[in-house]
């Protein structure tokens, strides 16, 4: 379908005349005729007035190919461009990355480790203050890990807060690599969650037996060391399947979720600042690092149901 033939359509759906249409872009009817007659083609300033009066996009409007894409109220007028280049150089990028933050996410998991093993199995200071740098060390690691990759993904992170349109061919590779490793996400995902479910066996087992304080503090060590596994997995699958989901716009990547995510940014950012404070202070004020991790999984849990609540009140005020 021709532009003259998109104008008619276009302005049949509204019910206009032409001289209505004409009254609304501040041009003669006889330009209105000419356009839609296709003797004449009009100019880019009357295109947007078009693309905004019909509530279409302007690629809808000039390309034949294209076929209607309605503007919703969060389209922009200045949409970013994604290349075949660089839709390809963000996926790669994910993938290479999401080792990255999978191994130090693992490493905040098993830094506590020696510290528990130790604190049951001796008494010594040094060895325990040993320990307690090791953790330190690991954790500092870890965050390195996280704000190089942070930094060396920054040029990118538009895609997954701002509205973009891809270039022709685009959708359909990511379509197609997506389909490709779809088996490979269902595995890892049913692997990580198998895994952190069965990490539970030594404790589960240590406490039933009513071993001694070492074999505790070891069956503890033998739980994080499986949930670090299993969460490195996790990690890698999902960050790959939404580098995907991030360049179709789809799942938590569409546009009306980019919208809200904006607003719930700062939200998310002072929980977990919270949580890692409430962590730290708790841990070095009882000295319990057995025991005080267990506040990750219930922020993890609470921080799914409040964000929930956050969204709906957005929500709820915006209506």
């Amino acid at each position: 379908m021709i532009l003259a033939d998109k104008i008619i359509e276009e302005r049949k759906k509204n019910g206009w005349s032409q001289e209505e249409l004409a009254s609304k872009l501040g041009v003669s009817r006889q330009a209105v005729s000419k356009w839609e007659s296709a003797g004449s083609i009009p100019d880019l300033k009357r295109i947007l007035q078009m693309s905004e009066l019909f509530g279409v996009t302007t690629d809808y409007l000039l390309k034949d190919e294209i076929e209607e894409e309605p503007l919703n109220e969060y389209t922009e007028t200045n949409t970013i461009k994604v290349s075949m280049e660089e839709a390809n150089q963000y996926l790669d990028m994910k993938s290479k990355g999401s080792r990255i933050v999978a191994n130090a996410t693992s490493l905040c998991i098993l830094s506590p480790v020696p510290l528990i093993v130790l604190g049951t199995m001796t008494e010594d200071h040094i060895l325990i203050g040993f320990s307690l740098v090791l953790l330190l060390v690991l954790v500092a690691i870890a965050v390195y890990l996280f704000v190089n990759y942070g930094l060396r993904e920054s040029h990118m992170q538009h895609l997954e807060k701002e509205i973009f349109e891809t270039e022709y061919g685009v959708p359909g590779m990511v379509r197609e690599r997506r389909e490709q490793y779809e088996s490979t996400f269902t595995r890892n995902i049913a692997i990580g969650v198998v895994l952190c479910i069965l990490s539970a066996i030594p404790t589960i087992m240590a406490g039933v037996m009513e071993v001694e304080d070492y074999t505790s503090g070891i069956s503890v060590g033998l739980l994080l060391i499986i949930v670090s596994i299993g969460v490195n997995i996790l990690i890698r699958a999902g960050m790959i399947k939404s580098s995907y989901d991030t360049l179709l716009q789809e799942g938590e990547y569409t546009i009306e979720e980019k919208h809200l995510k904006k607003k719930t940014d700062a939200f998310s950012g002072a929980y977990w600042c919270l949580m890692v404070a409430i962590y730290l202070g708790w841990s070095f004020w009882t000295n319990n690092w057995k025991f005080t991790w267990i506040i990750w999984p219930v922020a993890g849990v609470l921080y799914a149901a409040v964000l929930g609540l956050v969204k709906m009140t957005i929500e709820g005020r915006e209506k």
